[in-house]
């Protein structure tokens, strides 16, 4: 089990994603664009009775699993919470206990239980609270409640938000199975993407970046806080060659520009946990953009960009010490200095 919970909102860096608006059931939605972008609001809850619960196995969950889902989606819609925020409590509580009202801890918890693997901490509530699934899951939702701006955030950062998590991205491997239960519970589409992360809106609009004459722009602001060349590694020690040049690029959520003209060849996480978006600009030219957050990568492989479009915002994912963007050039296969390839293309950078 995950390190984990504390009653408090922790507070951690976690990265908006403007996304295109998904049509949501106008039966639960009225119809309205925000709505459509963003089914978290009051009026858009899903019903789902425990004790009409069919003895059946959704996503691998069986009936007394599945009624202990119902119970947090009914404290969800008893607060006036929306389908995302209830399916976010589904999602979390499969992380935790796999829907089961755990009467034991573990290392990192041994005074952990219920449903949510809440701490006996005073901020759950008693034994008896914690081992109830509609009072847990109420104060479960009465803590994300107090996650501020959570429609941006991935449900995965708003579940570890809620309660900690040693590993912030703990969560969304039961993004999709919370999203089965609670439509094959409730028989509604709820709108809700499926893969990791979901649907997540920001009101913040795509910024463009700024192209030369020669159709290169620059792939984020400056300063440069770390140039190419040969150092030891902030994080692992290790003397080797910092094969791009790492730039502030706005700071956490600061929008990042495609270099130039090209096409998405990647669009996820590297072995050592670093998100990655790659273009082919053709002429044995790439450029690969590091450490955005799943929620901060804007485009997907396949996408033809131009220069300067916003493709992903600042993040801190895998080997990172704070939000930057460590930008690299590729040439026939092989990193070189960003600093001079972009100067010669008439793009300063820092």
């Amino acid at each position: 089990m995950p390190d984990r919970k504390q009653g408090a909102v922790l507070a951690i860096v976690a990265v908006p994603l403007v996304v295109l608006g998904m049509l949501f059931s106008l039966l639960l939605l009225g119809g309205s664009s925000e709505a459509a972008c963003n089914p978290t609001g009051g009026t858009t809850s899903v019903t789902i009775d425990p004790a009409t619960v069919p003895d059946t196995t959704i996503a691998g969950y069986r009936h007394d699993q599945l009624v202990n889902a119902a119970y947090v989606v009914q404290a969800g819609k008893d607060l006036g919470l929306g389908v995302r925020d209830q399916t976010i409590g589904v999602m979390t509580a499969m992380g935790e206990s796999s829907l089961r009202v755990l009467d034991h801890g573990d290392v990192a918890g041994p005074d952990s239980r219920g449903l949510f693997q809440q701490r006996d901490n005073g901020a759950w509530g008693s034994l008896a609270d914690r081992m109830d699934p509609y009072i847990s899951s109420t104060n479960f939702f009465k803590a994300l409640m107090q996650v501020e701006d959570r429609e941006a955030l991935e449900p995965t950062i708003v579940a570890h938000r809620t309660q900690h998590n040693a590993d912030p991205y703990h969560y969304t491997r039961f993004w999709d199975p919370a999203v089965a239960v609670v439509e094959g519970l409730s028989g509604i589409d709820t709108g809700l993407a499926p893969g990791a992360g979901g649907q997540v809106c920001s009101g913040v609009d795509l910024v463009p970046g700024t192209v030369t004459a020669s159709g290169w722009a620059p792939p984020g602001a400056g300063p440069i806080t770390s140039p190419y060349g040969m150092r030891v590694n902030p994080v692992t020690g290790i003397y080797r060659l910092h094969s791009g040049t790492d730039l502030q690029a706005g700071g956490c959520n600061g929008p990042i520009w495609a270099a130039q003209a090209g096409v998405v060849t990647k669009r996820g996480f590297d072995s050592g946990g670093n998100g990655t978006i790659t273009i082919d600009h053709g002429g044995g030219v790439q450029t690969s953009y590091l450490h955005m957050y799943d929620s901060g990568m804007l485009v997907d492989v396949g996408d033809q960009v131009s220069a300067g479009q916003q493709i992903a915002r600042t993040g801190s994912s895998g080997n990172s010490t704070g939000c930057h963007l460590h930008f690299m050039v590729i040439v026939n296969g092989s990193p070189v200095d960003p600093v001079p390839f972009m100067a010669a293309v008439g793009v300063n950078l820092g």
